[in-house]
């Protein structure tokens, strides 16, 4: 692994990210130094690695490299870690990043404690259809996700379902899976991401739930879900972008020995 790298040890919603500003020390060789620093024994352990880097025509731009070494069009949890990053760093209350999935816009709603709205894309909802037993919808934020709505959330074995599902042949590219019930007048989501497994949130999937919900008529705009790490809010009209909102928390600052 590439040593004498910054890092920053951050989480979105329980979202575990190490960020790395590669305007300031490029990193050799992104996709092994993802996967052993993300490796809780080898390094801090996390759920992907933030690559920030220059621009031509934005803020800044963003690479996501998950756990397993694979790249991430995009990461809504990551993004808010990224926005309050821009604005420690770089005095960017409001900030605009390059993305594999297009510019996406950051902004800081309070700093104690740090709350950053994120404008995601326009979440566009595909055809239901049955997998492994479940019936989903698939929906592009992106970067890709199916919506399985069920009874209980929390009876479901994600261990075994989540990776069946992402692994799936009708996905070519695997997907991220999100299991969503009810709860009182909220909902409940579990997340399986591509590349992670099990994670306490995933931004994107928290977009492409609210919106499944809401154009099933089943909630209204905005949404609150409740997610292993926290709460999720997610605003979005039909036709429209979505916004996400949410904590961003840096958990520790260091040098990779």
């Amino acid at each position: 692994m590439t040593t004498g790298v910054p890092i920053v040890k951050t989480n979105g919603t329980g979202n575990e990210f190490v960020l790395v500003d590669e305007r300031v020390a490029p990193v050799d060789d992104p996709v092994a130094f993802a996967r052993e620093v993300c490796d809780p024994e080898r390094g801090v352990g996390a759920d992907g690695v933030l690559f920030v880097q220059r621009s031509d025509r934005f803020d800044a731009r963003l690479r996501i490299v998950n756990a397993d070494g694979s790249d991430a069009e995009m990461c809504g949890n990551g993004m808010r870690c990224v926005g309050r990053y821009l604005d420690e760093h770089d005095g960017l209350a409001a900030a605009t990043v390059e993305t594999v999935a297009g510019p996406i816009g950051t902004r800081v709603l309070s700093r104690a404690p740090y709350r950053i709205a994120v404008e995601m894309g326009e979440p566009l909802i595909g055809t239901p259809h049955d997998v492994a037993g479940y019936h989903a919808t698939p929906v592009d934020v992106g970067n890709p996700h199916v919506v399985i709505r069920v009874d209980d959330a929390g009876a479901v074995d994600l261990a075994v379902d989540g990776p069946r599902i992402e692994r799936d042949p009708r996905y070519p590219n695997r997907t991220n899976v999100h299991f969503v019930s009810p709860d009182g007048d909220d909902w409940r989501v579990r997340h399986w991401e591509r590349g992670a497994g099990a994670t306490q949130a995933c931004g994107t999937g928290a977009v492409a739930v609210a919106a499944v919900l809401i154009a099933s008529g089943d909630a209204t705009s905005p949404v609150s879900l409740r997610v292993p790490g926290g709460v999720l809010d997610v605003t979005w009209e039909p036709g429209a972008r979505a916004t996400l909102a949410g904590d961003a928390v840096v958990e520790f600052e260091r040098v990779v020995a």
